[in-house]
C-alpha cells in the first residue's frame, strides 16, 4: 500500500525523493516523510497529508546524495507526524521506511522495551528500526552470532533482524555510521532497484524509477540488496548470495504523465481502445482461427482437459473473474467458480487432481491473492496468473500466465485493467472452447468480434459529455442501484464499486432478478437505478425489472444497444453501446459506468485519483 523510495548517487537526493514520492502517491497519502544522510547526521522531515504538504516545509539541501522517503497508507496508528515514516531507532542511528505489516510486532515491541529501547510512535514499523538498532548496538553480545567475513555490522544487524520478523515488508534502511550505503529488503511487498549510471533508486514500483533509468532488478521474497556508490550485492536474508538479472522497464515516462487529461482515471478510461489493441495484439490469429497465448502455451493442453477452474482475485479483478467464470463455462463447458482471494486463503478449499487456479491482479502484488496462489500451489493445483505488472510477485510465483500489457495504471480506481482482464479471460475461454466443443464458425465469430472491441469502445467514449449531464442530474442522490443479468451482472457489481470508491455515494450491485427478493424495498421516489439492458438473451426479462423500478418511482439510467428504439420507452436517461455478442458485452457496457462514476466524483468535488481511505495496490492484509 505505502510507497517507498531511496536514492544513492551523485545527484542531490531530496528533489529525486520528492519526485519519486509524487509518482508513488497513489499507493498512500495519509502522511509522508524523507530522511537525508550526510557526514554522520540524519536530517528528518515528516508531515501529515499529501506530498505537497511535506514539500512546502522542506529546507533546501544541496549536498546530501543519500536519502529515503515514504508516503503512507495508515495501518498501525492513525495519520500523524509521529506515525509518519521514516522511523528511527532508539539510538538515532538507524532510519527505516517500510511498506507492509509486521505481524509479530507486539511481541517484539514488548521484548525491546524490556531491553531498554524507547518507542515514540504507534506503528509496527518502529519495531523494525529498533530491532535493527538493538542488534547493531549488541553485535558483540548476541548469542554467539557474529558478522561473517566481508559483512559490516550494519548489514549483519539488518539480516539478523529480518530473521526475527514475521509478516510482509519492502524496506529501505540507512545508518548514520555508513553514509555511502543503503540496504533494501523484500518479503511480500514489492521492491525494485533501478540501476543508473553511478546512481541507484530503490522503490516500490517502477514509476519512481523510469525517469532516471530503465534498467532494474526485481527483488524476490526473503532477499536483500546492499547498495554503495561502487555497486550492489544481492543475497537472501540467510546470507546466501544470489545473482539477479538486470531487466528493462517496459513503459516510458510519458505513460505515467497526465498527457493533457485532468485526472489519471479519465486518461486511463480513454486509453482503453489502444490498451485493448495492445493486449490483443499478436494473440488473435484470425487467419488460422485460433488464439495464441505464448505465456500459457505449455499448459493449454492440460487446461483443455481440466475438470474444474477456480478464479481468484480481489475487488475489480474479482468482478473480471466472475465474467471469466461465465465465459469459461459458456464457451469451454468447463465447471468454473470465482473465489474472493481473502476468503479462499483462510478456508479449507477442495482442490482435486485436475484443478486449475487462475489468479488475477493488476499489480501482481495483491497480498490476499498472492496468499491464495501459495495455498493453491501447496495443494497441487496448476496455478496461472493474469497480471499487468511485469516482474511482479504473482507473475513469478505462478506456474505460467498472461500479461495484460496495458501500461501502468495510476488511478486508484481500476479501469483499463478490468477491460484487459476480461479480454484475456475471453481469449482463454475461446481457445479452450475451440479445443473442446466450439465449431469452426463459432470460434471464428468470437475471434473476429473480440478483435472489433477496441473500435467499438471509441463510440462509447464519445458520449462522455452526455454521461456527465446524467451524473449531474443525479449526484444529489446518496443511494443508487446497479442491475444487470447474465454477463452484465458482474458489470453491475463493478459499476456500483466504481461509484462507491470515488464519489462516496452508497451503491449496490445486484443481479436484476434478485431485486424483487428484498432490495426492492430500497426503491424510493427519484432513486437512481442503473440498468444494463442491452440486446441479449435476457433482454425481455430485464425490461420487466425496469418496469418494477419505474412503478415505484425510481429513476432509470439505462445502458442499451445502439439502434434499439424500444428501450427508450423505459429509460429516464439512456446511454447506448454498440451491438456485441452477449459473452463479450462487459468490455463495452462497463465504459458508461466508469464514466458515470468519474463525472459524479468530479462534480461532487472529490479527488478521483486519490479517493479517501484507499490505495492502489493492496499489499497488506
Amino acid at each position: 500500500m505505502c510507497g517507498i523510495v531511496a536514492y544513492l548517487g551523485n545527484q542531490v537526493a531530496q528533489p529525486i525523493l520528492i519526485e519519486g514520492l509524487k509518482r508513488l502517491e497513489y499507493r498512500g497519502y495519509d502522511s509522508a516523510g524523507v530522511g537525508l544522510l550526510k557526514n554522520g547526521k540524519l536530517l528528518l522531515s515528516r508531515s501529515v497529508g499529501r506530498i505537497s504538504a511535506l514539500e512546502s516545509m522542506l529546507a533546501d539541501h544541496d549536498g546530501e546524495t543519500l536519502g529515503i522517503g515514504h508516503t503512507r497508507w495508515a495501518t498501525h496508528g492513525g495519520p500523524s507526524e509521529k506515525n509518519a515514516h521514516p522511523h528511527v531507532d532508539f539510538s538515532g542511528k538507524i532510519a527505516v521506511v517500510h511498506n507492509g505489516i509486521i505481524e509479530n510486532y507486539a511481541t517484539l515491541k514488548k521484548w525491546l522495551i524490556s531491553e531498554g529501547c524507547d518507542f515514540k510512535s504507534e506503528t509496527d514499523t518502529e519495531v523494525v528500526s529498533n530491532l535493527i538498532g538493538y542488534f547493531y548496538k549488541n553485535v558483540d553480545g548476541s548469542g554467539g552470532k557474529r558478522p561473517s567475513d566481508g559483512q559490516n555490522k550494519f548489514e549483519w544487524a539488518v539480516q539478523r533482524a529480518l530473521n526475527e520478523i514475521h509478516g510482509t515488508y519492502g524496506l529501505a534502511i540507512i545508518c548514520t555510521d555508513f553514509d555511502n550505503m543503503m540496504i533494501g529488503a523484500k518479503k511480500g511487498s514489492p521492491l525494485i532497484l533501478g540501476v543508473g549510471e553511478n546512481e541507484y533508486i530503490l522503490a516500490s514500483d517502477a514509476s519512481a524509477i523510469v525517469k532516471h533509468t530503465k534498467q532494474a532488478i526485481y527483488l524476490a521474497d526473503n532477499e536483500m540488496v546492499i547498495i554503495t556508490s561502487d555497486g550492489f550485492r544481492t543475497k537472501t536474508i540467510d546470507n546466501v548470495v544470489v545473482s539477479k538479472d538486470v531487466k528493462e522497464i517496459e513503459f516510458s515516462l510519458e505513460a505515467i504523465e497526465l498527457g493533457g487529461f485532468e485526472h489519471f482515471m479519465l486518461k486511463e478510461i480513454f486509453e482503453q481502445p489502444q490498451c485493448l489493441t495492445t493486449c490483443l495484439g499478436g494473440r488473435l490469429d484470425i487467419k488460422n482461427n485460433r488464439v495464441v497465448l505464448g505465456g500459457i502455451a505449455a499448459q493449454l493442453r492440460e487446461l483443455s482437459r481440466t475438470r474444474r477452474v477456480i478464479l481468484t482475485a480481489c475487488g475489480t479483478a474479482w468482478h473480471a473473474c466472475l465474467v471469466g467464470e461465465f465465459l469459461i463455462e459458456q464457451l469451454a463447458r468447463i465447471p468454473a467458480e470465482t473465489e474472493y482471494a481473502s476468503e479462499f486463503r483462510y478456508r479449507n478449499p477442495i482442490i482435486e487432481d485436475g484443478t486449475v487456479v487462475i489468479a488475477v491482479s493488476q499489480s501482481g502484488e495483491t497480498a490476499d491473492t498472492l496468499a491464495a496462489v501459495e495455498q493453491a500451489k501447496e495443494r497441487g493445483a496448476t496455478v496461472l496468473g493474469i497480471v499487468n505488472a511485469v516482474g511482479s510477485t504473482i507473475a513469478r510465483q505462478t506456474d505460467s500466465g498472461v500479461y495484460l500489457h496495458v501500461g501502468p495504471e495510476i488511478g486508484v480506481a481500476s479501469t483499463k485493467a478490468f477491460t484487459a482482464q476480461v479480454a484475456v479471460l475471453a481469449m482463454i475461454a475461446i481457445e479452450l472452447g475451440r479445443r473442446r466443443n466450439l465449431s469452426h464458425d463459432e470460434t471464428a465469430g468470437y475471434i473476429r468480434e473480440l478483435a472489433s472491441i477496441p473500435e467499438k469502445i471509441k463510440t462509447v467514449l464519445e458520449q462522455s459529455d452526455h454521461i456527465r449531464e446524467i451524473a449531474k442530474a443525479n449526484i444529489d442522490r446518496n443511494n443508487w442501484l446497479f442491475l444487470g443479468r447474465g454477463f452484465n451482472y458482474p458489470v453491475a457489481l463493478e459499476g456500483a464499486l466504481k461509484l462507491k470508491e470515488i464519489s462516496y455515494i452508497h451503491a449496490e450491485g445486484l443481479p436484476a432478478a434478485e431485486m424483487k427478493h428484498g432490495p426492492i424495498a430500497l426503491i424510493t421516489n427519484g432513486m437512481p437505478a442503473v440498468f444494463i439492458a442491452t440486446k441479449c438473451s435476457q433482454y425481455h426479462k430485464i425490461i420487466g425489472n425496469i418496469e418494477e423500478v419505474r412503478a415505484r418511482g425510481g429513476k432509470t439510467i439505462v445502458v442499451g444497444t445502439e439502434g434499439d428504439e424500444n428501450i427508450r420507452n423505459y429509460a429516464d436517461y439512456l446511454i447506448t453501446v454498440p451491438d456485441v455478442a452477449d459473452v463479450l458485452q462487459p468490455m463495452v457496457t462497463v465504459l458508461p459506468l466508469q464514466l458515470l462514476a468519474y463525472h459524479a466524483a468530479v462534480l461532487r468535488g472529490h479527488d478521483v485519483d486519490k479517493p479517501r481511505n484507499l490505495a492502489k495496490s493492496v499489499t497488506v492484509e
